[in-house]
């Protein structure tokens, strides 16, 4: 091709681009002077032409552009019906080259003449594709062959074709910033040339092959991970010529003919799906190319898929293969954190800390196929979701109108994604040209164009692909060197830190016995013994995935053990004068009294008995995200109905207790929650840094047994809809953020079993942890900082100050730098590190730290308030397994006074004020408590104390046969 010729080529083709591009331009300006009515019509029309402008420069150009217009032709869930009903003729053949230049190519590459070669040369093309035509042969050994053969010249013209093609992104970039596909067509420029030598695709198809274990002959094997797809033998191959075994199949678009030889579509779709799942995830090596015509399915029973042409192929590095399956099983667990830190080890930088909407394209990219019928219905959900997005950025950003139009959200997207992310579009979309029915607009398609794809491999043989359950297998082979790493592996498992006492020392063999049976992931246990820390022991992983050990500063979510420190909160401004237990809750909270709650008190409240038990079932059931919004949630209590009269029966306030309490808290001290859980007690017992309400770490939840104790909602029979809910919505980041001070404490079991020690000796703050501790107790202090308040208003209600509820309930921190710094930019970890992953970076005010010595409470009678008893037993209800905010544990002789509150992941902290005796124990595999129950009936018999009657029944009590609830996810991953 001489440069006359390609300077013509390249102003035909920039030439066509302007011609469209202004059609539709001026398409725009004419809809806005047209009924509705009559709109479709006017763009039905511009896109037959443009799609015939189309498909006639694509088969005058052939090259690059026949390939691109494959491409373009499985893509109904962008492009609308008439261009994939008129590029679906790419996917057939292309005009076939003169056989004088197919023979001349064939002897010139193998040295020798077509009688020395074949003995049979079928002169009619098989195909025609963009690259290269296919003969049916037969060697000499009477071997049935296909010949590929280069087109003459094609090498230059797909060279100058990716320069057109890149200028025209450049441009279309510059023109309508908000369609830069530029990292999709830097990534073909750097791999379609590889196509041109065919001893790279002969390399390609024999390294694929090997891979998947290719077979002619069906051996059974359905195996997880097992494959069972053909793929020709390679017979010969030079720079131009390559030559492959024969296979007889059907085309994947001959409906008709699958049809005529009882082929299951469903099963070749999922075979093919999981064909490719292999290559990326287990392999890292995969087919870049997944177009109709590289597909065929064999003519025998049973009958397999036929995997074709290796000439574009990528090769993963480890490092990426595991981020992709990272990312795979972010989303497929929903786990923001864990997304993000996807991102990062694939080089992906993104410019926001907007993670649901990352979590939301991922979830997409992987998300079921639907039928043809439906695409159109999910492309226009995507699109009204997309444009949600992008005003929630402008709004975030603060930018106008043409500053949006110029945003880019990405600021690094690797090539390597790239190429992946064309794979899943291209099986998504791989039949849909032929039944596929879309009308979206062309100029619809976002950056992202290629990630929210939809219609999928199974639009067309209107068969549904489940991509989470197909692929999850092979994504987990990947990180299998990562699972189950216990002791028996791991020889640091436990993490080395002083041993504290015998006790601990047996506990540790104990702990070892468990993992080694699969029952725990990770672990804490610390406990103090008058006053002293007896135990203080970190073991296992951080996930299932993540081989980073558990350390003491390792921040657990603990559910409901959050209850615990929210009733002490309460009872801290009683102790400071701001609250009483026998007052109103509408005195301190106005806006509370009205339904008829003007009689529910505060004693009302910490005792389980205000009626309110069932005050937020209607949030998990029709808007779950209303959690995180904490002043709709205060909202919600406040227009709550009693169901029964106050201070008459007792039911479990799963969700309501966080927030009545935490209304209470606020409205009676002037200040947020998070600054009176700062000031009654992370400072005075000096756990800075390791007890969070509202504070990164992800979790999981179970079911749960039937107890009658509990309110209606949160029997097993409806509580299913919580199972299904709230897990995504507790990965979210957001909600890891918010103060759900019911369910959402984030901690270590050493900050747990300091805050029970203090408890048990009523209020009194233990001594100092031990210097010995790696890190030290409260070695990682914050500044928070809170919005300014506005001065409260003096009320005349036992003397105490009443004010308006705070409008943020969002503090930022500060974290000072530790030896402990984040290394390697996995935010999964909820370790320390984790946090500084998720919080703000902005400065903070300095603000003197206040120190509190000696007590944390002063009333002599505080453990009588904390469990009703005493002078204090007339504010709760006879017989009630509830104290003023606390469980009540009894022992089977009733020897001893324990009160604490567990959480439904098995995690607990409790103390025994009977023998000044505190113990918590954190988890990040879900139970029924039957570990938690094993390790404080240890620790409890070797000290002689009793062991309460729960923790009994959970370590006799078994739900499967490891004697506990293993959801098969950690909780931290």
């Amino acid at each position: 091709m001489g440069w006359g010729s390609i300077y013509k080529r390249r102003v035909r083709v920039f030439t066509m681009a302007l011609v469209i591009y202004l059609d539709y331009k001026s398409v725009q300006q004419r809809e806005k002077w047209t009924s509705k009515s009559k709109q479709s019509v006017l763009w039905e029309k511009a896109h037959e032409r443009n799609a015939k402008r189309v498909l006639s420069l694509i088969i005058e150009m052939e090259g690059l552009w026949v390939k691109l217009g494959q491409y373009m032709s499985t893509r109904a869930d962008v492009l609308p019906a008439a261009y994939i009903r008129l590029l679906k003729q790419l996917q057939d053949s292309l005009p076939p080259r003169p056989l004088e230049e197919v023979y001349g190519t064939i002897q010139k590459e193998l040295g020798k003449s077509m009688d020395e070669l074949f003995a049979n040369f079928v002169n009619e093309p098989l195909a025609t594709a963009s690259i290269a035509q296919v003969h049916r042969a037969t060697l000499l050994s009477g071997q049935e062959v296909v010949v590929k053969v280069q087109h003459d010249g094609v090498k230059r013209v797909i060279l100058e074709d990716l320069r057109n093609a890149k200028s025209i992104v450049d441009w279309i970039a510059w023109a309508e910033p908000q369609y830069n596909f530029n990292p999709m067509i830097d990534e073909w420029c750097k791999e379609a040339p590889k196509e041109l030598d065919f001893n790279h695709e002969a390399e390609n198809t024999r390294t694929v092959a090997k891979n998947l274990g290719c077979r002619n002959q069906y051996d059974g094997n359905r195996s997880a991970n097992r494959v069972d797809v053909l793929i020709p033998d390679v017979i010969q191959s030079t720079e131009k010529v390559l030559v492959l075994e024969y296979m007889d199949g059907i085309r994947l678009n001959d409906l008709q003919a699958l049809e005529y030889f009882g082929v299951d579509k469903q099963k070749i779709v999922e075979e093919i799906t999981r064909a490719y799942a292999h290559q990326i995830y287990v392999d890292g090596f995969f087919n870049g190319d997944p177009h109709p015509g590289n597909f065929l399915v064999s003519k025998e029973a049973p009958h397999r898929p036929i995997l074709l042409d290796f000439g574009l192929t990528k090769k993963l590095s480890n490092t990426i293969k595991q981020a992709l399956a990272k990312m795979f099983l972010a989303a497929a667990e929903g786990d923001h954190v864990a997304l993000l830190s996807a991102f990062a080890e694939m080089g992906l930088k993104l410019r926001l800390d907007i993670p649901e909407q990352a979590m939301e394209v991922t979830t997409i990219f992987f998300r079921s196929t639907t039928p043809a019928n439906e695409s159109y219905k999910t492309v226009k959900s995507l699109n009204d979701q997309r444009a949600k997005n992008m005003k929630v950025i402008q709004e975030k950003m603060k930018l106008d109108q043409n500053e949006m139009k110029r945003f880019n959200p990405v600021d690094a997207f690797p090539g390597d994604i790239v190429i992946f992310g064309r794979v899943l579009n291209l099986l998504r979309g791989l039949f849909v040209s032929l039944l596929g029915h879309c009308n979206a607009n062309l100029f619809s398609a976002t950056y992202f164009t290629y990630l929210n794809m939809d219609a999928g491999l199974s639009s067309t043989m209107n068969v549904k692909i489940v991509y989470m359950d197909i692929m999850r297998p092979f994504a987990e082979s990947v990180l299998s060197g990562y699972i189950n790493r216990g002791p028996s592996v791991n020889d640091r498992w436990i993490f080395d830190s002083p041993v504290n006492s015998d006790v601990e020392a047996k506990l540790r063999q104990l702990l070892i016995e468990l993992a080694n049976n699969d029952k725990i992931l990770g672990i804490q246990v610390c406990a103090y013994k008058d006053g002293e820390v007896i135990i203080d022991t970190a073991a296992g992983v951080l996930g299932k995935y993540d081989p980073r050990p558990v350390k003491p500063d390792t921040l657990f979510p603990v559910f409901s053990v959050t209850k615990g420190i929210t009733a002490g909160m309460v009872h801290w401004l009683v102790d400071n004068g701001k609250l009483n237990l026998q007052e109103n809750v509408a005195n301190v909270w106005p806006a509370f009294g009205s339904n008829g709650k003007d009689a529910i008190k505060v004693h009302h409240v910490l005792n389980h008995v205000s009626g309110l038990h069932n005050a937020m079932a209607d949030i998990t059931r029709e808007n779950p995200l209303l959690m995180i919004d904490w002043d709709e949630c205060l909202n919600q209590i406040s227009r709550s109905v009693p169901e029964t009269e106050p201070g008459k029966q007792q039911f479990y306030h799963y969700l309501s207790f966080g927030w009545l309490c935490g209304g209470i808290i606020e409205h009676a001290s002037g200040k947020k929650f998070q600054e009176i859980l700062e000031e009654a007690i992370v400072r005075p017992l000096h756990i800075e840094g390791e007890l969070y309400v509202g504070i990164p770490p992800g979790n999981k939840l179970s079911a749960i047994t039937s107890r009658p104790e509990l309110p209606s909602t949160f029997q097993p029979q409806q509580i299913a809809q919580l199972i299904t809910t709230l897990p995504p919505l507790f990965n979210t980041l957001n909600a890891r953020r918010a103060i759900i001070p019911a369910a959402n404490g984030h901690l270590t079991a050493r900050a747990l079993a300091r805050y029970y020690a203090a408890l048990a000796d009523g209020g009194r703050i233990p001594p100092p942890h031990s210097s010995a501790s790696k890190p030290p107790l409260g070695s990682h202090p914050h500044i928070p900082k809170f919005s300014s308040e506005k001065p409260p208003k003096k009320r005349s209600c036992m003397g105490r100050g009443d004010v308006a509820l705070p409008t943020s309930n969002a503090p930022t921190y500060e974290k000072v730098p530790t030896h402990d710094s984040f290394q390697d930019n996995e935010s999964q970890d909820i370790s320390r590190d984790s946090i500084s992953s998720s919080i703000s970076n902005s400065r903070m005010d300095s603000t003197p730290r206040i120190n509190i010595t000696g007590q944390v409470f002063r009333n002599p009678k505080i453990i009588d308030e904390f469990l009703g008893k005493g002078d204090y037993e007339n504010l709760t209800l006879p017989g009630g397994a509830f104290g003023l905010g606390f469980k009540r544990f009894s022992s089977k002789d009733g020897s001893s006074i324990a009160f604490g509150h567990s959480g439904m992941g098995g995690s607990t902290g409790f103390c025994d004020v009977t023998n000044r005796f505190a113990i918590a124990v954190t988890l990040n595999k879900m139970s029924f408590g039957g570990v938690t129950g094993k390790v404080v009936q240890l620790v409890c018999s070797e000290l002689n104390i009793p062991v309460p009657d729960d923790f009994l029944r959970f370590s006799v009590e078994q739900r499967g046969p490891d004697g506990q609830l293993n959801m098969g996810r950690p909780i931290i991953n």
